[in-house]
C-alpha cells in the first residue's frame, strides 16, 4: 500500500492532457466574451455563465453565443471607422 498515491511520467502526462484544454477553454471564451459585443445584457450573462460553470459554460458559449453577438459592418466610406 505505500505506492497507492504513487504518480509516474506517464500519469502527469495524462493529466496535463486532460486539464490543459478544461482550462484554456473558459479562459478562450472569456477573452473572447470581453472582445465582442452583445445585444442587451448578455455581456454580463456569458461571463457569469462561463466563471461558475467553466468548461460546460464554454462550451455552451461557443455553440449559442452567435445569436447574441452584435454584427458590425465596416464599410469604406463610413465615418466611424477608426484609422
Amino acid at each position: 500500500m505505500t505506492h497507492f498515491l504513487a504518480i509516474g511520467a506517464p500519469q502527469i502526462i495524462l493529466i496535463l492532457i486532460v486539464l490543459i484544454p478544461l482550462l484554456l477553454l473558459p479562459i478562450v471564451a472569456l477573452i473572447d466574451i470581453l472582445r465582442n459585443e452583445f445585444t442587451a445584457n448578455n455581456k454580463i450573462v456569458w461571463i457569469i455563465v462561463v466563471i461558475f460553470f467553466n468548461f460546460l459554460g464554454a462550451f455552451l458559449y461557443f455553440i449559442m453565443s452567435s445569436k447574441h453577438k452584435m454584427r458590425v459592418n465596416y464599410d469604406k466610406d463610413s465615418p466611424n471607422k477608426n484609422v
